[in-house]
């Protein structure tokens, strides 16, 4: 009961994400605001590289296949520029993540994951991050398709 009601609030808070996909081009992924160095394009693989990360190291999701290249490289390389493929990369990443927490008994949610990245956290908090970084990442990207230039 407790990893079903957790999995509708991801993905509930993830259709802040999703439901940009409709409207994004080809061109709006090159965009980007003012100095910041990531475009949009370069967002969208982000979000799904750190989704695909949670997935596979805090949840053990031992299904995924992942090289979290805007991690490796912490820097838009400008290669993020193919919106069919990046959307095909979001949706494998959306189901990895979908499956990892599917897969969580109730019992595990307490169970407690440590990372470099945030330190000490049961499963429920990391939860928590995974839902906030996506929701502040796709924030960012709905000011950039609609404000950034080229």
């Amino acid at each position: 009961m407790l990893t079903q009601q957790l999995y509708t609030q991801w993905l509930e808070a993830r259709t802040r994400l999703s439901n940009q996909f409709k409207q994004i081009t080809g061109t709006d992924l090159l965009k980007k605001l003012g100095d910041s160095p990531n475009s949009a394009g370069f967002l969208i693989r982000h979000i799904a590289d750190v989704e695909l990360l949670f997935a596979k190291n805090v949840f053990k999701y031992n299904e995924v296949k992942v090289v979290a290249k805007t991690v490796i490289d912490q820097k838009d390389t400008g290669e993020w520029t193919d919106l069919a493929e990046l959307l095909q990369y979001q949706q494998y990443a959306c189901q990895m993540l979908e499956e990892a927490i599917l897969a969580q008994q109730d019992s595990d949610w307490d169970e407690l994951i440590t990372t470099k990245e945030f330190g000490t956290k049961t499963k429920i908090e990391a939860l928590g991050r995974i839902i906030s970084h996506t929701s502040y990442h796709a924030g960012q990207l709905a000011i950039v398709v609609k404000y950034g230039v080229l």
